[in-house]
């Protein structure tokens, strides 16, 4: 897949160094970070080294799909939109606080999904967590379907969180669920919640 996508707002491009600022500011937010699975980053340093082995490296290894989302006016990340390399296909996206409810995640994850239906990926999965409705909502936006929820003690932040999966297949005729939540964790739910 190519390293650069564009959408009429929006530049999606591979990091690079010298994007380390712009990430620290995304990830610093304890706001952007609550439904995250990590902790805010403390430092600009801390945020060169998230850079390198988040993007950098899986970029050399060839390990999934990591894309910044740059407004076109000045092409500095305020966002990430990813897939995972994994056997999940995790997607996965953030927004600066200032740029949320503008449309701009569903804007750039539905450019990922018309680039990749000729890709070999043969789905996506995305969960989310139920007290961040929001970013169910872009789930729901794009196209995804709800599967299942489970519940799970997340970590490194050690909370119950409830989550619920959703999946998007490439090929329309697929009926496979991804069922690693459903097997691992042994609370999981059917019904929509």
């Amino acid at each position: 897949m190519k390293d650069f996508y564009e959408t009429s707002r929006l530049i999606l491009r591979h990091f690079r160094m010298g994007d380390e600022q712009a990430l620290y500011e995304l990830l610093s937010n304890p706001d952007v970070n609550r439904f995250l699975p990590m902790f805010p980053l403390q430092s600009v340093e801390e945020a060169k080294d998230y850079l390198q082995t988040h993007y950098l490296d899986k970029y050399k290894n060839q390990d999934g799909y990591y894309y910044a989302i740059c407004l076109k006016e000045n092409d500095r990340p305020i966002g990430y939109i990813q897939i995972s390399g994994d056997e999940s296909h995790d997607f996965g996206y953030a927004l600066r606080k200032e740029f949320w409810h503008q449309g701009i995640v569903s804007e750039a994850a539905l450019k990922i999904l018309e680039e990749f239906k000729t890709s070999d990926l043969p789905y996506i999965t995305a969960t989310h967590d139920v007290c961040n409705p929001h970013s169910g909502n872009v789930m729901k936006k794009i196209g995804m379907k709800y599967c299942y929820s489970y519940k799970e003690q997340w970590m490194p932040k050690n909370i119950l969180v409830t989550f619920r999966m959703y999946q998007y297949h490439f090929k329309k005729d697929e009926d496979f669920i991804y069922l690693k939540y459903w097997n691992k964790y042994p609370h999981h739910i059917e019904k929509d919640i």
